[in-house]
């Protein structure tokens, strides 16, 4: 049904995603919150092992450069994300609950889980979401032979549908829609898809260290 290139988008994301089914099992099985904690490294490990794999399959990524107004406007698009991010978390705009990551045991942070969260949420992550979301899901809207189409073809349907799915993926969803609106939005204006993760990995990043400053768990 899928061609391999759309299947080396697909995979990592599902990976991503089964390991969150996982850690909900678990949970609902009686595994406490701070063993949970680890299954993280092991989640990112597998996602980043499954992009190292499927590199030569991204063509946009190994060819592709960004000049340095492209990545100025990148990075601070990823600041306002952020900034967005925080404060858009109204009762109606937000999906159920979320427990977060808390990296405390006994009180005191623990920093190898803080490093690799924040290292695979601004790193690791960026990359996944971006091939999947917009490298591959968007254009795949647009024609079944994604490769081959452009990022400024975009259609209005490929967007919306893209925003939309990419905002209800998250606990705060209408802040998931503002991010994956931007992101499409650099990829079809920047052309090349290392605007998106960059901007991505931008907001991702910063968020880990506003989280750890402010210990507002919830947000992870």
């Amino acid at each position: 049904m899928f061609s391999r290139a759309a299947l080396a988008r697909i995979l990592p994301f599902l990976a991503y995603l089964g390991f969150i089914f996982v850690a909900d099992m678990l949970e609902r099985a009686g595994v406490g919150a701070a063993a949970l904690r680890w299954l993280y490294p092991l989640k990112i490990a597998v996602v980043a092992g499954l992009l190292l794999l499927f590199w030569r399959q991204y063509g946009e990524l190994r060819g592709a450069r960004l000049t340095a107004r492209a990545a100025a406007v990148a990075g601070l698009a990823g600041v306002v994300v952020l900034l967005l991010w925080i404060r858009l978390d109204a009762g109606w705009m937000v999906i159920g609950q979320s427990a977060g990551f808390d990296p405390r045991s006994d009180g005191r942070i623990v920093w190898p889980l803080v490093l690799v969260r924040i290292a695979g949420a601004a790193l690791v992550v960026p990359v996944m979401e971006e091939l999947f979301w917009r490298s591959f899901l968007m254009r795949w809207i647009v024609a079944e032979d994604f490769e081959n189409v452009a990022p400024a073809q975009m259609k209005l349907k490929s967007f919306v549908v893209t925003v939309i799915l990419f905002g209800v993926e998250h606990n705060l969803w209408f802040a998931g829609m503002v991010a994956g609106a931007v992101y499409a939005l650099l990829y079809a204006r920047s052309g090349t898809l290392w605007s998106a993760v960059l901007a991505h990995g931008v907001t991702n990043g910063l968020l880990g260290l506003w989280i750890i400053s402010t210990a507002n768990w919830t947000y992870w």
